[in-house]
């Protein structure tokens, strides 16, 4: 397969060339916004049944990893962590047991959420590819559907990430080696090590250039196709074959949004001659993510990077790839 190969990335850009854009969510899926004071003041926290012992919240997960980052970094600003929730679960109080619903007064009700996922982003410290800014961006996610809650206190789950963050689509950028997606741990203080140890083990030099890279190459529009209709065929690939092949997590609906946003995303779509780099098809797929809901989102942002890794290191060197080929 022919390749264009575009200009180098290294460039001068003028910060007047830089574009804001409004904010937008940095996950969508059926998710809505709340703030730390919410987490820590209206809603309940979940127990072990079987002793009664508590869970970490999402408000001491959030404030936990802010504190890390503030000393990491030796932080003056504030802190402002994004936070989206999902699969909200209510309750009452025990003296409300009887009571009709529509009847139940604000101190009756009780209510968490079960999924919750934040980003911490630090304007600070950016770096700037093809025009577009990204902040460093530390966050998590908690999702008790994963604790067994109706047992006895046990190691707790947690996924946390460090990376950056897309200023123009508040895509998240995150690496392999940027994520924790099966952290375990049985106190705060252990949690916030393990926050500490992600961080400082972050590669944040080698993450960049392997971004800064995917400028350099592009599909034309019959090669985009090809990629495009190997990628819904894998899924239906025998064992055998999927075992040899890059463990490809994009589902048929991101796939559509990905052949959507070719077409018609205002920031990395298609050039007027039908190509595309792979720094633009990295963007689409990881906006087609944010579809995800909070517990699979951060693992799939992940596997597109890794992608895309896969699909230029098969260019660079020339390796036959089923995908390319």
């Amino acid at each position: 397969m022919n390749l264009v190969l575009n200009n180098p990335i290294h460039q001068v850009i003028d910060e007047e060339e830089i574009i804001v854009f409004p904010k937008r969510n940095f996950i969508e899926a059926n998710t809505v916004q709340v703030d730390l004071e919410h987490l820590k003041s209206e809603c309940i926290i979940p127990v072990f049944a079987k002793d009664n012992e508590s869970t970490i919240s999402h408000f001491e997960f959030i404030k936990s990893t802010k504190e890390v980052v503030e000393e990491i970094l030796d932080y003056k600003g504030v802190l402002k962590p994004e936070i989206r929730v999902s699969h909200q679960i209510k309750g009452r109080i025990p003296s409300a047991v009887a009571k009709p619903a529509k009847e139940l007064l604000e101190h009756e009700k009780t209510l968490y959420y079960e999924r919750m996922a934040f980003v911490i982003e630090i304007p600070e410290i950016s770096e700037i590819i093809n025009g577009n800014r990204l902040n460093l961006t530390i966050g998590g996610v908690r999702s008790y559907n994963q604790e067994n809650l109706f047992s006895k206190k046990s190691l707790e789950r947690f996924k946390i990430f460090v990376g950056f963050q897309n200023t123009v689509c508040t895509n998240l950028c995150i690496s392999t080696d940027g994520l924790k997606e099966d952290l375990r741990v049985s106190s705060i203080l252990e949690l916030k090590a393990k926050i500490f140890e992600l961080i400082n083990n972050y590669k944040k030099k080698e993450h960049l250039i392997n971004l800064e890279k995917m400028f350099q190459y592009s599909l034309t529009e019959i090669q985009f196709a090809h990629l495009i209709g190997k990628m819904k065929l894998f899924p239906y690939l025998s064992k055998e074959e999927k075992q040899t092949l890059f463990p490809l997590a994009i589902n048929d609906t991101q796939l559509n949004i990905i052949i959507r946003d070719y077409h018609t995303d205002a920031h990395f779509s298609k050039s007027k001659d039908g190509t595309i780099n792979f720094w633009n098809i990295y963007n689409l797929a990881t906006e087609s993510c944010k579809s995800n809901y909070i517990d699979s989102n951060l693992e799939r942002n992940v596997n597109a990077y890794g992608f895309i890794q896969n699909l230029l290191n098969s260019i660079e060197n020339q390796i036959p790839n089923y995908f390319l080929h």
